[in-house]
């Protein structure tokens, strides 16, 4: 069973920025395409970033758009999400994921039916 791990959550202050890691102890991140969720209270899970280890493909919900990227260092098997300009509205528990398809496009959202591995999940909050 692949198992993903999440780092680099944290409090930060509205403007600010943090980055996540995920990492696939004695697997790799090849294949599947990988994914970044997250979930704010009373909120459903909504899937932010996507990205195709096939062909480098990407997605971005609208709402984080051009403030978020989603990123693969190859060399630690790794993959990040940056965020930058971060907002209270960004407050939420993150989940990196692994996802049932090879790619993803931008005018695809993806969705938590798009998933079949979660990691444990990474709270962020956004607030001064």
């Amino acid at each position: 069973q692949v198992q993903l791990v999440e780092s680099g959550g944290g409090l930060v202050e509205p403007g600010g920025s943090l980055r996540l890691s995920c990492t696939v102890p004695g697997s790799t991140m090849d294949g599947y395409a990988s994914a970044w969720f997250r979930q704010a209270p009373g909120k459903k899970r909504e899937g932010v970033a996507c990205f195709s280890h096939s062909d480098g493909g990407i997605y971005y919900a609208d709402s984080v758009k051009g403030r978020f990227t989603i990123s693969r260092d190859n060399a630690k098997n790794t993959v990040y999400l940056q965020m930058n300009s971060l907002e209270p509205e960004d407050t939420a528990v993150y989940y990196c994921a692994r996802a049932t398809m090879l790619w993803c496009e931008d005018s695809s959202p993806i969705s938590r039916t798009d998933i079949s591995v979660w990691g444990q999940g990474t709270q962020v909050t956004v607030s001064s």
